[in-house]
């Protein structure tokens, strides 16, 4: 098995296309790219300002989320961070307990938990995105300014798309 992500992305697709005749192979290239560019971009971001921040990109994600959106009923906060309910609430706690998000229960609905920054989570947020956008920025930087605003209006055609179709699961 070849080294490296290109070698490994042509190996899967000859063997599929070998082992499964007709397949789409420019359908399979599109989402095993988009997945393996996606998870590098991840991984290199988590690694370099998210860990060394001392929080996870899940944590980024929810803290991201309700610094872009504001206070919102645990329930939207996971719709927007793209996470379960159950993690949300694990991670608001830990989040909690680090003097970054605070918990309140929404007058209308004693059931309902509504997080929030804290000043401190605030700060944070802003500091840690800070590095965050550089970091996207080296990425972006590897395309053409042509390339990058191909390929966002592509994704964003991809995401409109996903909205409209209802054989598309969404969490």
């Amino acid at each position: 098995m070849p080294e490296g992500f290109l070698p490994f992305t042509e190996v899967a697709l000859d063997r599929a296309g070998e082992r499964m005749p007709g397949i789409d192979r420019s359908a399979m290239a599109m989402v095993l790219m988009l997945h393996r560019v996606a998870s590098a971009i991840v991984y290199d971001l988590e690694s370099t300002v998210h860990r060394p921040a001392g929080w996870s990109w899940s944590a980024f994600r929810l803290l991201f989320a309700l610094w872009v959106a504001g206070a919102q009923e645990a329930g939207r906060c996971a719709e927007l961070a793209g996470m379960s309910r159950a993690a949300v609430s694990a991670l608001a706690k830990t989040l909690e307990a680090g003097g970054l998000v605070e918990r309140t229960g929404d007058p209308r609905d004693r059931r309902t938990v509504v997080l929030g920054l804290t000043a401190e989570g605030t700060a944070r947020l802003e500091e840690t995105f800070g590095a965050h956008n550089r970091r996207e920025a080296d990425w972006a930087g590897l395309l053409t300014p042509e390339e990058l605003a191909t390929l966002n209006g592509l994704l964003a055609k991809l995401a409109a798309a996903a909205q409209e179709q209802d054989w598309v699961r969404r969490r």
